[in-house]
């Protein structure tokens, strides 16, 4: 096996080791490789070793992927997981299969009428800002509920659940606090009977607190790719 498959293969154990803590089930905790800055190689390295899923922050880097990789795009699934800018939204409605960072209508509205019809509705996540950082990107939880109704209503997307990139925190207690907080604004939105069933939260540091705290999907790039590889160009 090689050293991403060996990577992989820890990770997925840490992912079932920590949902076997929390009383979950491990098949419910999806892993989302975080590939940014690393080339097609090594996104091929890992779907060699079994990962589907692959996220880019930046959307030029992940269409230049999309494209050297295009044998295996039936096999792949990739998922836009860094702010999206509204010049950027047509390339992303186009050729991904996930956002996960919509964090006001205009950005839902653009992707919806830029998906082509003849795609599955493009699969999207609420990005909300849980500690209140105000340089971060976010919907505020209090607006999460009525931007939900909103995007879930437009055509070609599916609205799928929340993301949330809480500040880095020291501790299990504290992580899973900030993930929590997350958690109630799901619950919020499942509440107002807006079928959710994704809670995208936590990264290489910290996925076992999110996981304890309801997450769904991890998104992990470090404990699998190693350390940043380049700046993206």
């Amino acid at each position: 096996m090689t050293m991403i498959g060996d990577d992989l293969q820890q990770v997925n154990n840490r992912i079932a080791k920590a949902c076997v803590t929390a009383g979950r089930n491990p098949g419910d905790v999806r892993l989302l490789a975080v590939s940014k800055t690393f080339d097609p190689e090594a996104v091929r390295e890992a779907h060699a070793a079994g990962q589907s899923s692959f996220g880019e922050n930046y959307v030029q880097e992940g269409l230049d992927k999309i494209e050297a990789l295009a044998d295996l795009r039936a096999a792949l699934e990739w998922h836009c997981i860094g702010p999206l800018q509204s010049n950027k939204t047509r390339p992303v409605a186009e050729q991904f299969d996930w956002v996960h960072s919509i964090d006001r209508l205009k950005i839902a509205e653009r992707l919806s009428a830029q998906r082509p019809a003849q795609l599955a509705p493009l699969n999207v996540c609420l990005q909300v800002n849980v500690d209140g950082g105000a340089n971060k990107s976010g919907v505020p939880p209090e607006e999460a509920v009525a931007l939900a109704r909103a995007v879930a209503a437009l055509p070609q997307l599916r609205l799928r659940g929340l993301m949330a990139i809480p500040e880095p925190a020291d501790g299990f207690e504290a992580q899973r606090e900030l993930f929590l907080r997350a958690h109630a604004v799901y619950r919020s939105i499942c509440d107002a009977g807006i079928a959710l069933d994704t809670l995208s939260l936590g990264m290489s540091a910290d996925l076992e607190a999110a996981i304890s705290a309801g997450s769904t999907m991890v998104r992990v790039g470090t404990a699998i790719f190693g350390g940043r590889a380049r700046k993206p160009g």
